[in-house]
């Protein structure tokens, strides 16, 4: 039996994403390392990499520790992604989260 549960500790994946914090009305956001199955704000994480403040668009992130997360295999959320993109931390494309929501004119 523990070697069950040892095995699906293994199958654990992580992931980067924003985590809110502050007050109402005043937004600011975690970079955090968390399992992916954790809800954003359920407050449990394995690592903070830095921050971002949306009213003022200042972004502190440890660029040592993100690399050493995606090293690990760690996934990034789609606005993750956009944020290091950004910070030229990574080199990928950005991600385009309302892919999805594209209008089209069918029948018309």
């Amino acid at each position: 039996m523990t070697g069950l549960l040892y095995f699906s500790k293994l199958l654990i994946m992580l992931i980067i994403r924003l985590q809110r914090v502050g007050r109402k009305n005043d937004p600011n956001f975690r970079l955090v390392v968390t399992e992916s199955r954790r809800a954003s704000r359920s407050g449990a994480y394995l690592e903070s990499l830095g921050s971002y403040n949306p009213k003022t668009k200042k972004t502190q992130l440890k660029n040592d520790r993100i690399k050493h997360w995606l090293m690990k295999g760690a996934q990034l959320s789609a606005t993750a992604n956009n944020m290091l993109v950004k910070a030229k931390i990574i080199e990928a494309p950005k991600i385009n989260k309302a892919k999805g929501l594209t209008k089209s004119v069918e029948g018309v």
